[in-house]
């Protein structure tokens, strides 16, 4: 008789757990007037382990409302390259300003957005860049979530540059991470 009850409770339990993760999964994410901290990282590097970079991004942003949220965001990254003639490592960075919107009210939120700022540093010749983005935001807590991004940028040092750039001087930027709402 023990045998049957733990199965009948084991069954009743695992039964529950749909509507926990759903009853979870509405109350997940932010509100409007929450802020929302991320720090994701990047790296790359050949096969012999010879030449590689790395990258580290900081992001806080501000809900305007429960699925709009605007925001600053800095980027850190670094290069180590040797070659046959040359070994060197560069230092550059990007501040920007960001809106993104966000799509369903469930633990998985896709987002789309724009970015404006400036990159600079030893690696890059220093100029502006506006960008367009995309991603997830996957909550596995009410206030934590996991971040995945891309971004293209289209460099550009004035205004007349700008509609040449999106075509010509794009870069692609991925970054993973982490994330809290608070």
């Amino acid at each position: 008789m023990i045998r049957v009850n733990t199965a009948v409770i084991t069954f009743c339990l695992l039964g529950a757990l749909p509507m926990a993760a759903s009853a979870q999964s509405s109350e997940s994410g932010p509100h409007e007037g929450d802020r929302e901290f991320s720090i994701s990282g990047t790296g790359s590097n050949d096969r012999n382990f010879n030449s590689g970079n790395f990258g580290v991004t900081g992001d806080l942003g501000w809900y305007l409302r429960d699925n709009m949220v605007a925001g600053v965001r800095q980027s850190v990254n670094y290069a180590d390259i040797e070659g046959e003639d040359v070994t060197d490592d560069f230092w550059n960075g990007s501040t920007r300003g960001y809106i993104n919107h966000q799509f369903l009210d469930d633990r998985a939120r896709p987002f789309i957005g724009a970015s404006l700022g400036g990159i600079y540093g030893d690696g890059v010749k220093d100029s502006a860049f506006a960008g367009l983005e995309t991603g997830i935001k996957y909550y596995v807590q009410t206030k934590t979530f996991f971040l995945a991004r891309a971004e293209y940028q289209f460099l550009f040092s004035d205004t007349d540059d700008a509609t040449d750039a999106f075509q010509d001087d794009g870069v692609w930027a991925y970054t993973v991470g982490l994330g809290y709402n608070f």
